[in-house]
Formats: C-alpha cells, structure tokens, sequence
C-alpha cells in the first residue's frame, strides 16, 4: 500500500517532501504526482526514462520466484538483514525480497523502488505494508535524507551516494550479488552473459567513497530445473535482453530434464563510513 511509503518520499524535482493530496501525491511548492490505478506512484521526471524489464521478464520472474527456487537467499538475507524501520529495495522487482523481510518484523514499513512499471504493478501488491515508486536510481531516488533503516539491492545496480545519502547513519546496505558460479551449467550449456569474476571487488570499490563493507555470508545450492523453469531464470535476467528468442528455445529443447544447476551468490553488508 503506497500510503505508509508516502512519509520516507521526497519530491523528485525540489526535494520537498511529499504528501497525501486526496489522491495525488504533493510537495509544498505544488509539484504533484499522480497515483497509477494499480497502486504505485511514478516520481520519474524529465522526457527521457530509464528502461525497465519488460513484461516477458517481469511475469518470468514472478513465476520462477513463486515456485521458491530462490528461497535459500531469503532466509541468507534475513539472517544478516532483519527488516526494521523503513526498508528501501532499489530495484525491487516484482518485491519479492522486500515483501518476505517485512512480513517477518510487523512494526516494518517497505518501499520499492523500480523503473519498471510492469515490475511496479506486481510490487504495489507484494504486501500490505509495501509501496512501490517510479523512479531512476542514478539521476536521485525521491526519499528523504537519512530516513531509511535497511537498503535492499538484490541483482540490481548500484547508486552509492544515493544509497548513503537516505540511510539512517546506523543503517545497513544489504547487496545481493551472483558469484561466478551462479547458474553456472545454464551459462556454459546456453551461452549466457558470464558474471565478471571480480565482481564482489568491482562493488566494494564502486561503494567505497560512500559505505565500507561490514561482513559477508555466501549462499550456494542446487536447484533442479524443469526447462520451463530454465526458461524462466533465463528469461528474467540480463541474458533476456541478449539471447535471441528463437535460439534460446532451440538450445533450452536440448537440455536434459530436469536440469541440476548451481546458485551461488554473495550477500554483503555496508555501513556508512
């Protein structure tokens, strides 16, 4: 429900904080955003938008995570990340993540934030105590200074300034983050994008200036695949937007099922410093 975000938002234009107008959302200088009837709000601005995952990936992505093949990361991400206060997931998704942190901790409120609004639609309704914005992570996300308790980033890019400018100064990043191991058979066996095999230093020092790292866990499992389910995990990730469609299907029809596939990621924690 975009109703118990609307106190953590800012004005994406003056950076006045936002308010219920009786529909609207609304800043003292008289900038105003409209509600989508599926229950988000868009703080993006300007001519030119991000671009979103697509509904194709974003319906992928909600099945497979339904079927709780990922389940092994939330209970990683519950282990170091207990939900408290305001938690801001910057791209959120479908809210998967964020939903099943707040549902642990009812004094919790969630906000999630996508470009997407294929993946805002499905967020508006992750949970009651869940509201989902618009909005482009690089240009500024639209929420109040130092208001956040926990900052979510799961498989998604990361802002530093602007994730250490709306933490708490007691807070903690949470970074969700594949190793290179992760979906590593459906890699080699489809010709998927591999994950850079200094990934974890790449986002230390892209995060260095603003939050220093503050532990790590590691979450490997295997799955066991029906090729549906491969074209699925596929379908939801950045390979989507790389692998033709046509030959994804040839190369997934040639799979044995089910198919044993690792996941492998690392959950990294961040203070500010």
């Amino acid at each position: 429900m975009l109703d118990v975000a609307v106190p953590y938002l800012r004005c994406p234009v003056c950076a006045a904080g936002l308010a219920d107008a009786g529909g609207p959302l609304r800043c003292a200088n008289g900038h105003s955003f409209d509600r989508a009837k599926q229950g988000y709000v868009s703080l993006l601005t300007g001519g030119k938008h991000p671009v979103g995952d697509t509904a194709e990936m974003v319906a992928a992505r909600a099945d497979f995570l339904a079927a709780g093949h990922y389940t092994p990361i939330v209970e990683s991400l519950a282990d170091v990340a207990p939900a408290h206060g305001a938690v801001l997931d910057i791209g959120a998704g479908t809210g998967y993540y964020l939903a099943s942190l707040v549902d642990r901790v009812p004094e919790s409120v969630g906000i999630a934030a996508d470009a997407s609004k294929f993946a805002l639609r499905r967020a508006a309704r992750a949970h009651a105590r869940v509201g989902a914005i618009g909005c482009d992570a690089w240009q500024g996300l639209p929420v109040r200074t130092g208001s956040i308790s926990l900052v979510l980033n799961v498989f998604a890019p990361r802002n530093g300034r602007e994730m250490r400018r709306v933490l708490a100064d007691d807070g903690r990043l949470v970074v969700v983050a594949p190793t290179r191991a992760h979906l590593g058979e459906l890699v080699r066996a489809l010709r998927l994008i591999e994950v850079d095999a200094d990934k974890r230093q790449r986002i230390d020092q892209q995060l260095a200036p603003h939050l220093r790292p503050d532990g790590s866990t590691s979450c490997e499992f295997t799955l066991s695949l029906s090729r549906k389910d491969v074209h699925a995990v596929v379908g939801m990730g950045p390979s989507a937007w790389h692998v033709a469609e046509a030959a994804l299907a040839e190369r997934i029809a040639a799979l044995p099922e089910p198919m044993t596939v690792t996941a492998s990621v690392e959950v990294l924690t961040y203070r500010p410093g």
